[in-house]
């Protein structure tokens, strides 16, 4: 192997994998070859309505359906999948509740393993399903959560699911304003609420928020409550909703019976960063969710029912939402709830060896704060199980690629996927028949017409350009909320090149096929696999009477750490001291996250904008990361053009790291 060819799979992993065994089945079912990879890709999209007939075929989505037309209108955005097919999201998991495997292995900071059983697990959706519709709850009703990364947030989402109720849910770490600026445009029905959660050794009480968030949300009717920290009992007493413990509502025995939906139905609400005011409401239906996730785990994850499959994440990530999605094809989803920092970072290759994980995935940033720490779990534990490592969130380090073949395993199939919130999965990544290649995601997922555009639109290989989707995806939004002429989902994607997914990544798309992430090409705040919009930073600063406005730029650098800069103009005759800059951090904790605390803080005397007074984000951002000011700045357009000066001679000295 030279250098840059980290790993290459054996004969024994190519025949084992799962998207060989979709090709012998090709095959056999419809006397399709392909010489390689390569071919395969470009079959799936050059044929989607035969590519995506074949996975509905392939794992039998909904036995017994008759699929007429697959791809009745290919227009993006207004793509119209299957129609006149039912699904349920949730008669495709528990088609495996017979099986004496786990469907749950869970474990908190506090707590020993616990394995919950496929009947014990359908048991409860059921009961909660039972008591949803006791509560009055119907199809196309919101069902709202704010809970930590649990079994209960499983369970309330697959019992809404089932009956065609739309699910929607939130970290309890956010905001109480961050959760109310995304359910308030929703309008939920239920809302589903943790009293607080652990997290690095410490209890975080979150009843005063859940309490904001009855007062805030007038179309609430009901509340369950989660008691992890002792202050449910309270919440329950004080609310004048009809209320109930988790414990009652999945109390009893009751039959799970999910109800068929329209393949488009919606399945759940994610929200986008809000870069530009209240975050969108993105709504994905739940047949295109079904297809696109057990094809994505199958056959690019490599995922089938003997794996366990550990995905560090928060509920406030759609990586929860596609880590879950493990229990459509049987895999027993592993789930750490809390730190993975504490009391080191050794803890989440603790549980990995314990629960007996066979593929763990995580941010980028984990990886890089376990290789900076110099700590080597594949010495320290026992992980002969684990044959996979997944990445995502940021480019992965090229160190960081090393580390994982030095570090954890020789032999692991690392792949690194990118893809987003907005069609919540991914649209390049790997697959185990295919060589890992230091600094590059080895293929473009099947059914993803990917590619790499120039300013002009051209197509282009081997050069950086934007990322584009071509043709749609099943998963792509079915509609954003309260965008009733679809004029945001439009700007959103579509603005720049009519027709044509502009996904905001700056991409290069290698001879062979795979693709190189140079972070994104739009102003969105990712941290640690977060996306947040710079409008939620600026709300928590300029709140403070010392802050007249404001500038956060979040800085990916291929083969440097990322770095996100804050820059605040102050009200005359103040100062930048210490003791301002914790209360700027202590205002983002609170509003935001500490995962969106700014690397640094800087005075500035004025924020660049526009004639209309838009502040220029993105060329900032753009110089920052190196590029040329007479290609990212037009002066005349500004209103203020002697502001960027600073910003000009910040990128120099960011450029010789003297900042």
């Amino acid at each position: 192997m030279t250098d840059d060819v980290l790993w290459k799979p054996d004969q024994r992993t190519i025949d084992a994998a799962q998207v060989t065994c979709y090709q012998q089945w090709l095959t056999e079912s419809r006397g399709l070859a392909f010489d390689d990879y390569t071919a395969l890709w470009k079959w799936s999209v050059n044929d989607l309505d035969e590519f995506w007939r074949t996975i509905w075929e392939y794992y039998d989505i909904q036995p017994g359906q008759q699929v007429g037309t697959v791809l009745e209108d290919a227009s993006m955005p207004g793509a119209k999948w299957f129609p006149g097919v039912e699904v349920n999201y949730v008669s495709q998991v528990f088609r495996h509740s017979t099986t004496a495997r786990p469907a749950i292995v869970f474990q908190d900071e506090q707590s020993a393993i616990r394995e919950i059983a496929w009947a014990e697990l359908e048991n409860d959706v059921a009961a909660f399903a039972a008591h949803l519709r006791s509560l009055g709850v119907e199809q196309g009703d919101r069902v709202v959560a704010f809970l930590p990364n649990r079994p209960e947030a499983v369970v309330a989402f697959l019992a809404t699911a089932s009956i065609g109720a739309i699910w929607s849910v939130c970290a309890p770490d956010l905001g109480a304003q961050g959760v109310l600026d995304r359910f308030q445009q929703i309008e939920p029905k239920v809302l589903v609420a943790a009293d607080g959660y652990h997290y690095g050794g410490k209890v975080f009480d979150r009843s005063g928020t859940v309490a904001q968030l009855i007062a805030q949300l007038p179309t609430l009717e009901s509340l369950v409550v989660v008691d992890h920290i002792g202050a449910g009992a309270g919440l329950l007493e004080e609310t004048s909703l009809s209320a109930s413990s988790w414990s009652d509502a999945t109390s009893g025995e009751h039959e799970l019976d999910p109800v068929l939906v329209p393949f488009d139905h919606p399945l759940w609400v994610l929200y986008s960063s809000g870069t530009t005011g209240a975050p969108k409401a993105i709504v994905h239906g739940q047949g295109g969710v079904i297809l696109e996730h057990v094809k994505s785990l199958n056959m690019h994850v490599d995922l089938g029912e003997q794996d366990r499959f550990f995905w560090y994440s928060s509920t406030a990530w759609m990586m929860w939402n596609f880590h879950i999605a493990g229990l459509l094809i049987g895999t027993t989803v592993c789930i750490y709830d809390g730190s993975p920092g504490y009391p080191d970072l050794n803890r989440l290759w603790q549980f990995i060896e314990e629960s007996g994980v066979t593929f763990f995935g995580a941010g980028a940033a984990f990886y890089d704060g376990c290789r900076n720490a110099g700590i080597s779990p594949g010495d320290d534990f026992d992980l002969g199980r684990l044959r996979g490592i997944g990445s995502t969130g940021s480019p992965l380090l090229p160190e960081s690629y090393r580390w994982v073949y030095e570090h954890v395993g020789a032999d692991v199939y690392l792949t690194p996927l990118s893809g987003g919130t907005d069609f919540v999965s991914a649209f390049i990544g790997g697959v185990p028949t295919l060589p890992v290649v230091i600094n590059e995601m080895n293929c473009r997922y099947l059914g993803a017409a990917v590619d790499a555009f120039d300013d002009d639109g051209n197509s282009i290989v081997d050069e950086v350009g934007e990322l584009v989707c071509t043709k749609p995806l099943p998963s792509m939004p079915i509609f954003f909320w309260n965008d009733e002429d679809g004029t945001r989902y439009h700007d959103s994607y579509f603005d720049v090149w009519p027709g044509i997914w502009r996904h905001g990544d700056w991409v290069r798309i290698t001879p062979s096929g795979g693709a190189t992430i140079y972070g994104r090409s739009d102003a969105t705040i990712n941290r640690h696999g977060i996306r947040m919009g710079t409008a939620d930073l600026y709300a928590a600063v300029e709140a403070l009477p010392e802050v007249m406005d404001s500038l956060v730029v979040d800085l990916e650098f291929l083969g440097r750490d990322a770095y996100m800069p804050l820059f605040v103009v102050l009200k005359d005759g103040v100062a930048l001291d210490d003791d301002l800059v914790e209360r700027i951090h202590d205002a983002v904790k609170s509003n935001l996250s500490p995962r969106h605390v700014p690397d640094a803080v800087f005075a500035i005397e004025d924020v660049p904008r526009t004639f209309s007074g838009k502040k220029l984000e993105i060329p900032v951002r753009k110089l920052l990361l190196g590029q040329s000011p007479d290609k990212v700045i037009n002066r005349d357009t500004m209103g203020n053009p002697d502001s960027i000066d600073y910003f000009i001679e910040f990128a120099q000295r960011l450029a010789e790291r003297t900042v």
